[in-house]
């Protein structure tokens, strides 16, 4: 692992590390938020899973979390969205190919090689963090916006016990009926959609639901709310009496301006479950 910079940030560190994955075929990017408590124990962590076209930077550099992490004594890690770098294919489309992992672990031709983003988020990364960092790996949370939404919810939904936590930022609740979804789960998966059910937060609440406290925020102007559907998402949770907090945020968009001005909520609420 090579250290490309750390600093000094709320009395804490915000590192930003490359490996080499095994998993992925490739160079790997994150970002790791530690507060002043990691020096001397291991603290909780909690995840952040960015959306289409990002990368690590984009929400340790725009979200806010730092500032809210480090009053509350956990680590937020910040995984980049796909695999990258010379060999890895990609597409002309932005939600597709390079920075639209999706989150899946890809079967189909030319993905298949380096786009396994399920395993490096939920299996290889954590060996890496616990192996290198004051992360206690029996204290985790997930939360993302927009394509990350979907990971954190689905990943929450299919491990159980692995996260005290979950939340979502303006998630891609169904993407099995949208085009934010059907797309690139038929590109990434095969074009059977009985393998796509378990990357649908929508199916998953239908089928599992999760074991613990769940918080999801929307903005009531997002421009994407058609690709976004949060209705669907919203009637399985009712359906099942999963216990969760539902906030319509009126007037707010897509944009990382939403995220942030709602971000030291998700923070105290992914702190309250981590510290319990």
């Amino acid at each position: 692992m090579e250290t490309l910079s750390e600093n000094l940030c709320f009395g804490g560190t915000q590192g930003v590390y490359s490996h080499r994955s095994d998993v992925c075929a490739c160079d790997m990017t994150f970002g790791l938020f530690l507060p002043a408590e990691a020096e001397h124990a291991p603290v909780p962590v909690l995840w952040y899973l960015s959306g289409l076209t990002c990368a690590h930077e984009n929400a340790m550099t725009k979200a806010g979390a730092q500032l809210w992490a480090a009053e509350q004594g956990i680590a937020v890690v910040f995984p980049d969205t796909s695999p990258r770098g010379d060999g890895v294919a990609d597409h002309d489309d932005y939600d597709l190919g390079q920075g639209a992992g999706f989150y899946v672990n890809a079967t189909q031709s030319p993905w298949a090689p380096h786009f396994r983003m399920w395993d490096y988020v939920v299996d290889e990364l954590p060996r890496i963090l616990t192996n290198n960092f004051a992360i206690d790996e029996e204290r985790q949370g997930i939360t993302g916006h927009s394509m990350g939404g979907h990971g954190a919810l689905t990943m929450a939904m299919a491990l159980p016990g692995r996260f005290a936590s979950v939340s979502a930022f303006a998630p891609i609740a169904n993407p099995t009926q949208s085009d934010w979804g059907r797309k690139q789960l038929g590109a990434y998966l095969g074009d059977d959609p009985a393998e796509w059910a378990r990357h649908d937060a929508t199916l998953q609440m239908r089928a599992v639901g999760f074991d613990g406290p769940m918080l999801i925020d929307q903005g009531s102007s997002d421009q994407f709310l058609d690709l976004l559907k949060p209705d669907a998402l919203m009637s399985a949770i009712a359906a099942r009496r999963q216990p969760a907090t539902l906030r319509m945020q009126k007037g707010y968009d897509h944009s990382y301006w939403f995220v942030s001005s709602f971000m030291e909520d998700h923070v105290a609420f992914h702190a309250e479950a981590l510290y319990a």
